[in-house]
Formats: structure tokens, sequence, C-alpha cells
């Protein structure tokens, strides 16, 4: 007798407001889960637009011209490569914006090239450098 005592004390049943509660929660974790895998699909779909290559400077020959190009080695064993520059190339000296000239001027006065690192920011579809950055 103890144990129907039991059973019916569990026994229950969900009001009308309950029934729309869970009703609402069951719409709000479908639509979230539709729109995490509308996420992952388009996720799939990324490309690599831009490449950065860390260089020694001993590896690296700056732009003589703002139309010109740059040529690196990303190792020593590496093939050296030559992508074009343009007007629109950012030069930057431990971060702060500068002319292709200032630019070429640190460069060549760097102490230490076995050591000294210039990032090169390419643009693989242009097949251009966006940006050259070097800290010195």
């Amino acid at each position: 007798m103890l144990l129907a005592r039991k059973r019916a004390h569990f026994n229950f049943t969900l009001s009308d407001d309950l029934r729309i509660k869970v009703t609402f929660m069951n719409i709000k974790l479908l639509i979230s889960i539709l729109l995490l895998s509308f996420g992952f699909a388009a996720s799939a779909e990324n490309t690599v637009i831009s490449m950065a290559y860390e260089i020694y400077l001993s590896n690296f020959r700056a732009p003589v011209t703002a139309n010109g190009g740059v040529t690196f080695k990303e190792c020593e064993q590496c093939e050296q490569r030559s992508v074009r520059v343009t007007p629109d190339t950012r030069y930057a000296i431990n971060g702060k914006a500068v002319r292709l000239e200032e630019f070429r001027k640190a460069v060549s006065q760097a102490d230490d090239r076995d050591e000294t690192v210039v990032i090169v920011l390419h643009h693989l579809e242009s097949n251009t450098v966006e940006s050259l950055n070097v800290s010195i």
C-alpha cells in the first residue's frame, strides 16, 4: 500500500502553460541547431586569401620602387621567390607606418641580418605583397 502511494505521488500531468513552455523550448532548440548547421556549411567554403612569411633579412631583398618586387627565401634550403609590390603596399618599422624609402634605409642599415625578421604579407590571388613589417 505504501508503494502504491509513492506511485500516485509521482504520477502527474503537465499544465497547459507548462506544455507551451516545453514546446517553445523545443522550437528554440531546433532553430539553434539549424542556425549552427548553416554556420558549419559556410565555414567549409573558406579559402586562404593571404599568407604571412617570417623571413630573416639575410634571405630578403627589399623593393627598389613602388612597382618593383621583393625577393626572399623562406628558409636556407628553400627556393627563392619573387613577389611584386604595388603602390598600395604598406611598409612598417616596429609597427609604425613608413614610406618605402625609409623602409629600405632601415633594412639596409640593420646590424644583425641573420636574426632580424621581416614579415611579408603575400596576397595569394593577386600575387602581390600587401605589407612588409620589420622589427629593428
